[in-house]
C-alpha cells in the first residue's frame, strides 16, 4: 500500500486540525508573554485596550458587519458578550501583572469548566470539578510558603467568572450572528477597555511604537488564533478540541518560563496539573453523553 493510500484525508484533517488549535494556543500564549514585558512601559491597562481596540479595528475590516442586518433582538446578548469580553481581557492581564502566565490561565480555566459541570447530569463531572478545586485551592495563597500576590490571584478567578459569562452568552449569538458576533462584541469590548487605557497610559497609545507593538499583540493573540480556532474547529470533533484547549495553562506555563523566566515550584505544577487533569476528563465525559447524532 503507498503512502497516499494509508494516509486517509479523516486523519489529514485531523492533523491539520490539532496543528491549528496548538497553533493557536501557541500563537495566544506568545502574544500574552509579549504583552507582560511592556507592562513596565504602556500598564497592563494600555496593552489591554490597545490589543483589544486594534483587534477590533481589523475584525471589522475583515468581517464588515455593518453590512448585514437583523441583529437587534440580539442586543441585549450582544451586549452582554462584549461586556464579558472586555471584562475578562482586563481582569486577566491584571492577573499575569501579578503572577506566573501558567497560574492564572490554569485558575481561568475553572470557568468553562464550571459551565460544563453546571449544566451537567453526571456525577463523574462533579469529580472534574473537585479535581479543579483541589488544584485551585493548591494555589490559593492560604497555605505558608505560597507567595502567589492574592490580588492577581483575585483577578484571574475574575476572569474565569467572566470566560463563564463569556461561553453563555457566545452560545446565545454565536449561532444565528456567526462572525459577526465577535466582530461587534470586539467592538463593544473596545469601548469598555479602551477608557482604561487612555486614564492610565493617556496618548503614549498613540505614538507610532505603541500602535506598531499593540498591533502585533493584536494579531498573535486575537485575530490569528480566533482565525486558526475556527480552521480547528471546522476538522476536529468539539471534544476533542476541548481536550487540546485544556492544555492551555501548561503552554502558558512554558512559555512564561521561555519568554519570561517564570519558574513554577512542584506544587504550584501539580495544582496546574490537576486542573488540565479536570478539564480533558470533563472535555472527555462531555463526548460521552453526547446523542450520536449531535454535532
Amino acid at each position: 500500500m503507498s503512502t497516499a493510500q494509508a494516509t486517509s484525508p479523516g486523519s489529514n484533517a485531523t492533523l491539520s486540525g490539532a496543528a491549528a488549535a496548538w497553533g493557536a494556543l501557541l500563537s495566544m500564549n506568545f502574544g500574552a508573554g509579549l504583552a507582560k514585558q511592556l507592562f513596565p512601559v504602556i500598564g497592563a491597562y494600555g496593552i489591554t485596550s490597545l490589543r483589544i481596540t486594534l483587534a477590533a479595528v481589523i475584525l471589522c475590516l475583515v468581517i464588515r458587519p455593518w453590512q448585514r442586518t437583523g441583529h437587534g433582538q440580539f442586543r441585549p446578548a450582544l451586549l452582554g458578550y462584549g461586556a464579558v469580553l472586555g471584562l475578562m481581557n482586563l481582569f486577566f492581564y491584571q492577573a499575569i501583572a501579578r503572577i506566573p502566565i501558567g497560574i492564572a490561565i490554569g485558575i481561568e480555566v475553572i470557568g468553562p469548566l464550571a459551565v460544563v459541570v453546571a449544566g451537567s447530569r453526571s456525577r463523574r463531572d462533579f469529580l472534574w470539578l473537585a479535581a479543579a478545586g483541589a488544584g485551585l485551592l493548591l494555589l490559593l495563597p492560604i497555605r505558608a510558603g505560597n507567595d502567589l500576590d492574592p490580588v492577581g490571584v483575585a483577578f484571574a478567578c475574575a476572569a474565569a467568572a467572566c470566560w463563564a459569562g463569556y461561553i453563555l452568552f457566545g452560545k446565545r449569538v454565536s449561532g444565528t450572528l456567526g462572525r459577526d458576533a465577535v466582530a461587534w462584541g470586539m467592538v463593544i469590548a473596545a469601548t469598555i477597555t479602551l477608557p482604561f487605557g487612555l486614564a492610565t497610559a493617556g496618548l503614549q497609545l498613540f505614538t507610532p511604537w505603541a500602535l506598531a507593538v499593540g498591533m502585533g499583540i493584536a494579531i498573535l493573540s486575537s485575530v490569528l488564533p480566533y482565525t486558526l480556532e475556527m480552521a480547528a474547529l471546522r476538522r476536529l470533533p468539539a471534544h476533542v478540541f476541548g481536550i487540546l484547549l485544556s492544555a492551555s495553562p501548561a503552554v502558558g506555563a512554558l512559555v512564561g518560563y521561555a519568554v519570561l523566566g517564570e519558574r513554577l515550584t512542584a506544587v504550584q505544577g501539580f495544582a496546574i496539573f490537576c486542573i488540565i487533569f479536570a478539564a480533558c476528563g470533563s472535555a472527555l465525559s462531555a463526548s460521552g453523553s453526547r446523542p450520536p447524532d449531535a454535532p
